[in-house]
């Protein structure tokens, strides 16, 4: 196996990540929670369970880890075609990931904690609260996690690697499920939206096409180093 082959490979191996990430989060929201103010017992029991632990352990802790490798490979796969998109998205999108894991430590390590401490007694629990420190990291998360990941469908959408619309479909996938989904449930119900599992599925069949077509290429240089093949499209 030659230095190109093995490259493309380990870029296509990337890429497939990110449909399983995507998975995850369709898997992780298609439960919305209790409101914990108007139901706070059944909001305790439904964070205290196992499911809920080991789906918030899936979606905060496993899925950023592979949101991360399939971001850095899917901008690697169409840099060349956009060299100043895919890197933009990049750094923004990761950036994102890694502000998320302050909302995603206190949900997945912190809620059920409280879950627990209110089914035992300790009612005044529920008064916790974090610093608004917390609520700008999540918005700044959820600001550049938003921005890169619908740079980077512009960046695919623009790539001539795959179809059009693939592109679009990330991009799209990405306002439903971050903005139509996440932002909009954390203002509203507290829960998540049935937008989330949508947003993400759509996310599953763009980044399934992409890893696809990464695949189909793994053999070529053309991922990262092709001549353009489409006069018309626009560089960026």
């Amino acid at each position: 196996m030659n230095h190109r082959t093995t490259a493309g490979t380990w870029i296509a191996a990337g890429v497939t990540l990110l449909p399983l990430y995507a998975v995850l989060l369709a898997v992780g929201t298609l439960a919305p929670q209790p409101d914990q103010t108007s139901d706070p017992l059944g909001w305790a029991r439904f964070v205290s369970t196992t499911p809920y632990l080991v789906s918030h352990i899936a979606t905060n802790v496993i899925g950023p880890v592979l949101a991360i490798l399939g971001t850095v490979a899917a901008s690697t796969m169409v840099f060349s075609r956009s060299p100043r998109l895919a890197p933009t998205g990049l750094v923004l999108a990761v950036t994102g990931q890694v502000l998320f894991s302050v909302p995603a430590v206190i949900s997945t390590i912190v809620t059920p904690a409280i879950g627990h401490a209110y089914l035992q007694g300790d009612h005044d629990v529920m008064e916790l609260t974090f610093p608004d420190s917390a609520t700008v990291i999540t918005a700044l998360g959820l600001l550049t996690t938003l921005a890169g990941n619908v740079i980077l469908g512009i960046a695919i959408a623009r790539s001539s690697i795959v179809p059009r619309w693939v592109g679009v479909a990330w991009a799209t996938g990405t306002v439903i499920f971050y903005l139509l989904g996440a932002a909009l449930g954390m203002a509203t119900t507290g829960a998540s939206l049935i937008t989330q599992p949508i947003g993400a599925g759509l996310l599953a069949v763009s980044g399934a096409v992409l890893a696809r077509e990464a695949y189909r290429r793994r053999g070529s240089d053309d991922i990262r180093t092709a001549p353009r093949t489409m006069t018309t499209t626009p560089s960026s």
